[in-house]
Formats: structure tokens, C-alpha cells, sequence
């Protein structure tokens, strides 16, 4: 196994419901490494959207510590947090969160705009993306052209066009008829493979779950099962 880019240890997260306390973390630990494609499965209400909030420092934990590529998440300002989220971790969410009047090839570009890389180098980046997740018919295409699992893949390349070294996916087929929760599923593993990009993704879907090479389950906000699989 290659080297540790994220360790989680001891994390608790409570929520303030009114005058109720409200646990939804209550003390995991465990370790992501370079290349993994990680499922974090259970049911509804478990804590895998609050974990992953925590990894992708859009929450901080209540007890314990989140520590990417060496940084304690906690320790950092609003600014830092935004940098990491920028040029280190990639999200794809089960909503997509494309914006309505850019084409695909914009939507895909947006991130690199902000960091102002140069017109030829977003290009070639764009490109290459395009064609791993198969839009290169539809690269002129809104987002109300598209299909959802079209859609989906414009997430996926946007969340990897800065090349973080790992991509957080909630839910990422949640919406999706089956066949084409496997092609997203095939487009991710294919860039795991090749790019050695970290996923770690939620899911209650059996079907995508069958995709992972590692499983950690989570039950009532604790971690009840954790494996390797060969996946597929």
C-alpha cells in the first residue's frame, strides 16, 4: 500500500437539535491511502454525508482529528480551507452542481479559470478529461441538454481538472438508472487506475458497492466493518 494521504482518529460530530444533542459521529478511526477507491456504505442517517463533510473541510469534527497529507484540517482558516478544496480535493455531488448557462467544456474549465491557469493548458486538460468521461459529443452542450448521467460526468471531470489527489463522491449515482450508475462507476475507476487518484464515496446503491476495493460500513455513527475487496 502506497503512503497515508488521510488519517481520521477518534472523530466525534454532534449536532444541536433545539436543546437535544445530537451524535452523529461517535469516535472512527482509519487511514486513506495513495490510489484507494473507498466506499463508505450504510444506511440513511449513519453519518456518511457528515464524514465526508469533515474530510472535505466543509465541517469540522467535534472531538478527535481529520489530518490531510500531513495537516490537521482543524488547525486551518477559512481561506486555507478553501485552497485545500480548490487544488486538493475533488468533489462530485449527487446534485451535480453545474452552472446552467455554461457548455460543458466551460463547466469543466471553471475551476482552472479561478486559479487563472493559461488558455492552452486548461485546453489541454479539459480535453484529455472530456474524453476519460465520454462527452466529446456534447462538449457544445448546457446542462439542460444533457442527460443526468451526462451531467454526472461533467462532474466528475470538473472535480478532477485541478488533479487532486483525492476526489470525494456523496452519493454520486444516487439519481441514476443502473446502467448508468456503472458507466460513472467505470469513468471513476478508470481514472483511479490510470491517474492514481484517491476516491472515497458514499453509498447505499449494492450495485456500486461491488465497485469499491475497499469498504468501511458505517452503522449509528460508528464503523462496523472494514475490508478489502478485489474489486472488479
Amino acid at each position: 500500500m502506497n503512503d497515508t494521504i488521510l488519517s481520521v482518529r477518534d472523530v466525534t460530530k454532534n449536532y444541536q437539535l433545539g436543546k437535544t444533542l445530537i451524535p452523529a459521529l461517535k469516535g472512527i478511526s482509519f487511514d486513506i491511502h495513495e490510489g484507494e477507491f473507498l466506499s463508505i456504505v450504510g444506511p440513511s442517517g449513519c453519518g456518511k454525508s457528515t464524514l465526508l463533510n469533515l474530510i472535505g473541510c466543509i465541517d469540522k469534527a467535534t472531538s478527535g482529528s481529520v489530518t490531510f497529507q500531513g495537516v490537521d484540517l482543524a488547525s486551518l482558516n477559512d481561506d486555507q480551507e478553501a485552497e485545500i478544496r480548490l487544488n486538493k480535493i475533488g468533489f462530485i455531488f449527487q446534485s451535480f452542481n453545474l452552472v446552467a448557462v455554461l457548455n460543458v467544456v466551460e463547466n469543466i474549465e471553471f475551476p482552472l479559470l479561478m486559479r487563472k491557469v493559461p488558455k492552452a493548458e486548461r485546453r489541454k486538460i479539459v480535453e484529455h478529461l472530456i474524453d476519460v468521461v465520454g462527452l466529446s459529443e456534447f462538449v457544445g452542450h448546457k446542462p439542460d441538454e444533457l442527460s443526468g448521467g451526462q451531467r454526472q460526468r461533467v462532474a466528475i471531470a470538473r472535480a478532477l481538472v485541478n488533479q487532486p489527489r483525492l476526489v470525494i463522491a456523496d452519493e454520486p449515482t444516487a439519481n441514476l438508472d443502473s446502467e448508468t450508475s456503472m458507466t460513472i462507476m467505470e469513468a471513476m475507476k478508470r481514472l483511479n487506475r490510470e491517474d492514481k487518484v484517491s476516491f472515497i464515496f458514499s453509498t447505499h446503491n449494492e450495485l456500486i458497492e461491488k465497485y469499491a476495493k475497499r469498504v468501511i460500513r458505517l452503522k449509528d455513527g460508528l464503523i462496523v466493518g472494514d475490508h478489502v475487496i478485489g474489486g472488479q
